[in-house]
């Protein structure tokens, strides 16, 4: 079983990668995140016909997540226990469905802005509360992919010195990811591909290898002993390879035993 996860950065407008993406790496569920769309303006018609089922979850032009299978999708919840909103809003960051006998989590973590924003205290409140629910589900096969918006080591950040005074690498944001770790979760990527996921539009940040490792896949103990290899699709973010602008972040693959 073959399962992936990418911040596509709108799936509008990346409708064409994505089914070319699935086809050319063989894809048997992809998570995706930023599909800044609801549920019912997404171009789904030509993943349907290529047998591919979806469930999505999106409010408006920005957040939404969906999770594109080929193997079933069953038990779908939108959003987890407990999961708090922004300012009493709620926003489309987390989906999960069985596809494959697979739990999947389709994960979009808050990127905090600054250390000094409201929307840092909701940032580790949501993946505190993400955590908690999250004991939960270690029982089953399960995976929480996503864009976490955290580097968790100075290795995953092209210039730590850079982000001295920003989000992504402050060491609560960083605990909360060890959390998962030391709560029984085990990151299954990063020994196969220790590569950067995400790659700002800006500066040429690609082109020099100036990225962030932000999209990781964390397994329950079931799921991570199944798995076989993993790699990160820099081709999808490379603009010389395919026509169309990609998106900022790179496609995450993992392959599973069966």
């Amino acid at each position: 079983m073959r399962i992936a996860t990418w911040n596509v950065n709108s799936l509008r407008s990346r409708i064409d990668r994505v089914e070319a993406f699935l086809e050319r790496h063989d894809i048997d569920v992809l998570a995706v995140q930023e599909t800044k769309a609801r549920e019912e303006q997404l171009p789904l018609m030509g993943l349907q016909a290529k047998g591919y089922d979806v469930a999505a979850v999106g409010h408006d032009q920005w957040n939404g997540v969906a999770i594109i299978s080929r193997v079933g999708i069953e038990d779908v919840s939108v959003g987890f226990p407990g999961m708090p909103g922004f300012k009493d809003k709620a926003e489309a960051r987390a989906l999960g469905a069985t596809c494959g006998g697979v739990r999947i989590w389709s994960l979009y973590i808050p990127n905090g802005r600054k250390p000094d924003d409201p929307h840092y205290v909701y940032k580790l409140d949501w993946l505190q509360r993400l955590r908690e629910a999250a004991g939960d589900w270690l029982d089953e096969p399960t995976a929480l992919v996503g864009d976490w918006n955290i580097c968790p080591t100075d290795e995953d950040v092209f210039d730590v010195k850079q982000f001295a005074n920003s989000t992504h690498v402050t060491p609560p944001e960083r605990a909360a990811f060890q959390a998962f770790l030391d709560g029984g979760w085990a990151e299954v990527t990063r020994a196969h591909a220790p590569e950067f996921t995400y790659f700002d539009y800006y500066r040429q940040r690609f082109e020099r290898n100036r990225g962030l490792k932000i999209d990781f896949v964390l397994g329950s103990p079931a799921l991570a002993d199944r798995v076989t290899g993993a790699s990160i699709d820099r081709d999808e973010r490379d603009p010389s390879v395919y026509a169309g602008s990609p998106s900022d972040h790179a496609p995450v693959i993992v392959d599973l035993a069966d």
